[in-house]
């Protein structure tokens, strides 16, 4: 058992399909970066210094400054700040590999165009072989 559990394990689509979702975690940390840091910090900012991540509503009965103070009190909360931040990391991620397939796509329909590989030449022995056939159907 221990032996097909092996050969299962290292099978080529297994160990791809391993190293693709590795990258893919290491991408998404780089994206949620990228929104978090990078592009919701100038959108707050034209939205007069807000800040998404801090962005809830509160169902509960108390009035709290901070999601930080909402959460240490326990209060029920909608958290719609970070809903936004994940929404745009989901956006991101998928224009990322729909640009990734689209190029897949686009080079394996330049190899499918190609055209096909013109015949070899026949060897001597062949040309010979045909010679002698073509001759003794003619006589």
């Amino acid at each position: 058992m221990l032996n097909e559990f092996k050969a299962f394990a290292m099978r080529g689509n297994v160990v791809d399909m391993a190293v693709g979702i590795v990258i893919g975690a290491a991408f998404g940390r780089i994206v949620s970066s990228f929104v978090n840091d990078v592009i919701m910090p100038p959108i707050g900012m034209l939205m007069g210094n807000l800040d998404f991540s801090n962005l809830f509503i509160n169902l509960g009965d108390g009035a709290y400054q901070s999601l930080a103070a909402a959460e240490e009190a326990g209060a029920p909360i909608i958290k719609y700040g970070l809903f936004i931040n994940n929404v745009l990391d989901f956006v991101i991620v998928a224009f990322a590999i729909f640009m990734v397939i689209r190029a897949m796509n686009r080079l394996k329909k330049k190899e499918d165009e190609a055209p096909p590989p013109a015949p070899a030449e026949p060897s001597a022995e062949v040309k010979l072989l045909t010679e002698i056939r073509d001759s003794l159907k003619a006589a």
